[in-house]
């Protein structure tokens, strides 16, 4: 029986792809291609170009192979983007999610690990952040996400299609081979920002507001490497092969960084000055958002092995050294 990774050329997806077929597991990917990458794809997955709005390519890839379990990565993922273009939101993120369950349940697929995001929480009422802290949240992205959790939990308990739902703090590092890293057509994340300016390919870093209420007044977020969410997923199909019922777990190393604390680290790792200009605070930024792992690690085992801030940068600036134009070179 094979696993079926949508959305399996993008960051995380190709890095839990790899990740999977190291552990000896038969994987097939299912893209569209929107915003992965047909250069990450491991060699060893079978690969059909597809989107899961299309009810016809999802039967017709269900046919062909014999899939076990789902692992869902097939969404759209910038909050700016989603506050602009909201409709394309729901369209991708909710209506195809919905087409993917029509067809999970067709083909009587029972079980599913879904790719979501601590944006369904929003503004943080407590640090650190646990499972059964209120969702409310601030944009688009994060109430579809929310929204496709529900749907998750009532085709559930109507059909028995049980999920895991694995909610990412800010997501870091590259491939330990270096073979595949971080690539987005627009960029939004910290570090490959901060990594780019390392690689002249941008003048500064912007430093969002440098008047919280923290240690040096900028942000502070949990960042956990590409790697060990990858490891999370494969732990989270274990938990439903083994029989256990749907569940939520929060994904994070549960210790915070602030920007300029990422930004020296980066200076150290790659010897640049990495020059950084302080702007106005963004709208809907959280002083603070750190996760709790304890229920990831206690019930799924997990524990990740990039704890350190200078070692997932180093990993994400091998990869960003070696590509600086990412897989578009």
């Amino acid at each position: 029986m094979s696993v079926l990774i949508l959305g399996g050329a993008g960051y995380i997806g190709s890095h839990t792809a790899f990740d999977f077929i190291e552990r000896g597991l038969d994987v097939v990917i299912l893209d569209n291609l929107q915003s992965g990458h047909i250069e990450a794809l491991h060699p060893n997955a079978r690969f059909y170009k597809g989107d899961i709005r299309n009810s016809q390519c999802l039967d017709e890839l269900f046919k062909k192979e014999k899939i076990d379990s789902v692992v869902h990565f097939a969404a759209n993922s910038l909050v700016g983007q989603s506050m602009s273009d909201p409709l394309m939101y729901y369209d991708n993120n909710l209506y195809g999610t919905m087409v993917l369950l029509k067809s999970l349940v067709k083909h009587n697929i029972k079980k599913i690990v879904f790719s979501s995001t601590a944006a369904t929480y929003g503004e943080p009422k407590n640090i650190p952040i646990v499972e059964d802290d209120p969702t409310n949240p601030t944009n688009t992205y994060g109430e579809t996400k929310l929204a496709m959790e529900k749907m998750f939990k009532w085709v559930s308990l109507a059909h028995g299609v049980k999920f895991v739902s694995l909610r990412y703090f800010n997501a870091a590092g590259a491939h330990k081979s270096a073979k595949i890293g971080e690539d987005h057509m627009i960029e939004t994340h910290l570090i490959p920002i901060i990594l780019q300016a390392a690689n002249n390919q941008r003048d500064s870093v912007s430093i969002f507001g440098d008047d919280y209420d923290t240690k040096d007044g900028t942000c502070i977020r949990d960042y956990i490497h590409v790697s060990d969410l990858a490891s999370a997923h494969y732990l989270a199909l274990e938990y439903l092969n083994k029989g256990n019922d749907s569940n939520i777990f929060n994904l994070g190393n549960g210790v915070g960084f602030s920007v300029k604390e990422v930004i020296e680290t980066s200076r150290e790792v790659t010897g640049h000055k990495i020059p950084a200009i302080v702007a106005k605070r963004r709208e809907g930024d959280p002083a603070r958002l750190i996760a709790s792992s304890k229920k990831a690690r206690e019930i799924l085992g997990w524990q990740p092995k990039y704890t350190d801030l200078k070692e997932i940068i180093e990993t994400a600036w091998m990869w960003h050294k070696n590509n600086p134009k990412g897989f578009r070179a």
